[in-house]
């Protein structure tokens, strides 16, 4: 029976993609009863599906009131030696993942990490580029220490191994489809995301409230479609803001949305506008897909593994606002267009459950626990 220790730097009640995938495995232990023990910040659940929940307090991130850092030097050594792991996987590791390499070297357990987070690239976002070259340097020192280093799509696999990180292999994520569909479109929904204008062409995003998302793009592509209206699913640090910035235009601000709402939510606009261009993968892209919606991004990061320009999506340069508006303008012209591109994005997510790559993880914890060089020592004595 596989156990398996894991380390996140995040978890509920936070709310985005790590946490997202990290339920769903977690989910998925429960029912293949794998036996698992998950370390995580202060205010997450003492038990989640079957796994205990062992949570730190840490220091709130600037940027990220809602983040806790959790300082590397707590020890997790005692309750890793009476759980017995065959396997440590660190979650996007900074510095509680830090404290799990340590106590998983001095038990000689191996090891792996996923990179789910452009530190470097969020950081020049955020007006810190200062910071971005040692972020660098430090996740790709500590990502090395590691047996297998995985990553949620190819464009970021390439991105890493080209920077120097070794041991690089790609953890696709899956989708619901069962959960995310079209026909989870409401004409309640419909009222509701269009503050009372249903007929309108129905504008969403979805995704956390920060500077790197550039939701604020959003705000200049209203100005140029004076007919539309615009959704925004999410929250975080840049919402008082945002809100500043959209008071008096056709906006609707529902904050965090879950379970059935989101996928209404989903279901009832008609195009997803994604402006964020330093994704590793983009897991709200993929529910947005599943859902039926025409997806307008950037052409850059992980979802170009899942978005194909003129056949799932329209893509934009990064860099280009001007082309996002003109993407989102064409579908908004060519309505049978885009009914087209999101039935064909929803034709695609079929192909890639979360069953089918969960699978793929186990077996990859299989192949590394193998051919572990490592032997385990002796259980350590706790008082």
């Amino acid at each position: 029976m596989l156990r398996v220790a894991l380390f996140t730097e995040t978890f509920l009640p936070k709310v985005d993609g790590i946490v997202n995938t990290l339920c769903h495995l977690l989910d998925y232990f429960a029912e293949r009863e794998y036996v698992s023990l998950l370390f995580a910040p202060e205010g997450a659940p003492a038990r989640y599906a079957k796994t205990d929940i062992v949570a730190w307090k840490g220091v709130r991130f600037p940027q990220y009131p809602e983040m806790q850092l959790i300082p590397p030097v707590v020890d997790p050594l005692p309750w890793l030696d009476k759980f017995q792991p065959d396997l440590v996987h660190l979650i996007n590791p900074v510095s509680l993942g830090l404290a799990g390499l340590r106590a998983a070297r001095h038990l000689r357990l191996p090891v792996v990490a996923s990179y789910q987070t452009d530190l470097p690239g969020f950081a020049r976002r955020w007006g810190l580029g200062f910071l971005a070259e040692p972020l660098l340097r430090y996740l790709r020192w500590l990502h090395n220490q590691c047996d297998l280093n995985l990553t949620p799509s190819r464009f970021t696999q390439s991105e890493l191994i080209a920077t120097g990180y070794h041991r690089v292999h790609v953890w696709k994520r899956g989708v619901d489809t069962g959960h995310y569909h079209p026909n989870r479109r409401t004409n309640e929904w419909r009222q509701r995301l269009s503050g009372g204008h249903p007929d309108a062409p129905l504008l969403l995003y979805v995704g956390r409230l920060a500077p790197e998302k550039r939701v604020e793009w959003l705000r200049r592509l209203l100005a140029m479609l004076p007919q539309a209206r615009l959704a925004i699913v999410g929250d975080g640090p840049s919402r008082p803001a945002l809100e500043r910035l959209f008071a008096g235009t056709p906006t609707t601000f529902t904050g965090y949305l879950r379970g059935a709402d989101l996928a209404c939510a989903y279901a009832t606009a008609d195009v997803f506008v994604f402006p964020a261009a330093n994704e590793t993968l983009g897991n709200v892209v993929l529910e947005a897909m599943a859902s039926g919606l025409p997806v307008v991004a950037p052409r850059s990061g992980g979802l170009l593994d899942h978005v194909t320009d003129g056949k799932t999506g329209l893509l934009f340069e990064p860099e280009q606002e001007s082309g996002m508006a003109e993407a989102v303008r064409l579908l908004l012209d060519q309505p049978a267009y885009a009914r087209q591109l999101g039935e064909a994005g929803r034709r695609y997510t079929e192909t890639i459950t979360w069953t089918k790559t969960l699978d793929g993880l186990t077996r990859m914890y299989t192949r590394v626990i193998a051919r572990a060089v490592y032997k385990r020592r002796p259980r350590l004595a706790v008082a």
